[in-house]
């Protein structure tokens, strides 16, 4: 625990220090710290720890490993990115002499950053040009991202001595503020040019190819291949249509689901009704579990979560709920047009929330955030979406099971969920598989799942955006289906009752599934974990 803690903290001061984009110095110096934390703990005795230490032990090795690999390739992007953006070294150039504290020459500098101006107009007029053609759509618009993060350090780096340094304003100023147009310009005509090629540039996304997934997989203990864990998404998604088509048929729908969908998303609240029915779903979530002794709720984490209210802007990216402490709940403001409003209101419906307030709050974020900052607090760099998305994910298998669904119609809404869940495994392994462009993928949940169009759009804007792993839609299926494994095989012994079980997971902390199995089974764990096959036939 304190090697992870003293890693952690050393991690934390360097990434603040070295913080230039695409600067050589950064990448050296933490490619120095990780290599020296792997030659510590190969030099460690790993037969002579305890359990809870060699559990510790399998989570650092890896997050170090994964975290230099990360690095060798975004240094080898950067070389690339630097023979197309040739102002770029310049630029990471300053602002690495800025952190060093180095004494500067006002004249010099004006030279300098003159010639990052030039060299700025010289690579927009390339892309008039079409010399920049061969690029692909996505990597115009990861470099396009490239050139906005190094104007914001030409200007950091501007603003420290500007105003302070009189020789220094007198001669940089001038150039300063052509270089910082430049830029901007280049940056304009780079996603002018992805919108041009793309429409809609949200929906274009970076796919990493079938090696890095392959990659991202084993460094989560994951035995499966991309088209195995579609054909596993798949599987699934058959078991929740023949479910669907039952509760169809309850509805008086035939074997028409959309049409029992279609049913299901007009039962929604009237608008200003719906944060009474949050509190609602709420509370029943809590009292089923307490009435069937499933999890430990403490008294502060029922009476400590909050709501907040979604804006227009954010229902764009987010047109579900987002959860943890504080519930966002998206429903429709006078503000949307009437057809957003509609979407919003039908996207939002009540059988739709009854399998989703759980999700965000008890058992399901807000619980998991509660404990994480109570128990194995040191294990945080480790978090992974396989644990906090597949926990949640399986509350809600298991709710369906227990009969938290109690009507049809509420089961659809439960199976409208995991069909969603399904479908975001299919189509984020095909996009970074480059099979996919983000239209398809919108195309195919609407399709396949029955989403809203607005609600698709947003849906995979938020999977493209950047701000999530590669992995992290198909994380929440296959973490649920790793959870639900691991339940069916501990409980029902001596050792572990339901709640003994459920309370374990939150209080070793996030990690991902398999070291979980290894850190919560008898056995002492290997120094090679072996691998494990989860997702059984049912």
């Amino acid at each position: 625990r304190q090697r992870i803690e003293l890693f952690s903290a050393d991690l934390d001061d360097l990434k603040r220090r070295y913080d230039v984009p695409m600067s050589t110095e950064r990448a050296q110096r933490l490619h120095a710290r990780y290599q020296r934390e792997l030659d510590e703990l190969a030099a460690l005795d790993f037969d002579a720890l305890p359990h809870a230490a060699r559990v510790d032990w399998l989570l650092l090795d890896n997050h170090v490993r994964r975290a230099l690999e990360r690095l060798t390739d975004d240094t080898a992007d950067d070389d690339r990115a630097a023979e197309l953006l040739p102002f770029a070294r310049r630029i990471s150039a300053l602002g690495d002499a800025w952190r060093r504290h180095d004494d500067i020459d006002g004249e010099a500098a004006a030279i300098e950053v003159t010639e990052i101006a030039r060299l700025a107009a010289a690579a927009r007029q390339d892309l008039r040009d079409g010399a920049l053609k061969s690029l692909e759509t996505s990597d115009l618009l990861r470099y396009a991202q490239r050139v906005q993060d190094l104007r914001r350090t030409l200007r950091r780096w501007f603003d420290f001595r500007n105003g302070y340094d009189p020789s220094f304003s007198w001669w940089v100023r001038a150039p300063y503020d052509t270089a910082a147009e430049r830029l901007d310009e280049l940056e304009v005509a780079m996603r002018a040019a992805v919108r041009n090629q793309r429409g809609d540039s949200s929906l274009v996304g970076d796919p990493i190819g079938e090696q890095a997934l392959q990659r991202e997989l084993r460094y989560e203990w994951i035995p499966y291949t991309p088209a195995e864990l579609v054909a596993i998404a798949e599987r699934e998604f058959a078991w929740c249509d023949a479910e669907m088509q039952t509760a169809a048929r309850a509805m008086d729908c035939g074997d028409d689901w959309r049409a029992a969908l279609e049913k299901t998303k007009r039962l929604h609240r009237p608008p200003g009704e719906q944060p009474a029915m949050i509190r609602e779903l709420a509370h029943e979530a809590i009292a089923f579990l307490r009435d069937r002794d499933l999890i430990t709720i403490p008294t502060l984490a029922e009476e400590c979560w909050r709501m907040s209210m979604m804006s227009p802007a954010r229902q764009r990216v987010n047109p579900f709920f987002l959860g943890g402490e504080t519930i966002q709940v998206s429903f429709p403001t006078d503000s949307m047009q009437h057809h957003e409003k509609l979407m919003s209101l039908r996207s939002n419906n009540e059988h739709f929330c009854r399998a989703t307030v759980h999700h965000e709050l008890i058992p399901g974020h807000w619980l998991q955030q509660y404990m994480r900052a109570r128990h194995a607090r040191h294990r945080r760099p480790f978090a992974t979406p396989f644990w906090l998305e597949g926990w949640a994910l399986y509350w809600e298998m298991r709710f369906y099971d227990l009969g938290l669904a109690a009507t049809p119609a509420d089961k659809v809404g439960f199976l409208y969920w995991r069909k969603h869940r399904c479908a975001r495994i299919v189509f984020s392994l095909n996009f970074h598989l480059g099979r996919w462009s983000g239209p398809e993928c919108v195309d195919y949940l609407i399709d396949r799942v029955g989403h809203e169009p607005a609600a698709a759009e947003a849906e995979v804007r938020r999977s493209l955006s950047g701000g999530y792993g590669p992995l992290y839609q198909a994380a929440y299926m296959l973490g649920g289906l790793q959870i639900r494994a691991l339940q069916q095989e501990l409980v029902g012994g001596a050792r572990w009752t339901e709640r003994a079980f459920h309370d374990a997971v939150l209080h070793q902390g996030s990690m991902p599934i398999a070291v979980l199995r290894a850190a919560l089974r008898e056995e002492t764990p290997p120094k090679n974990l072996p691998d494990w096959e989860f997702a059984t036939a049912r």
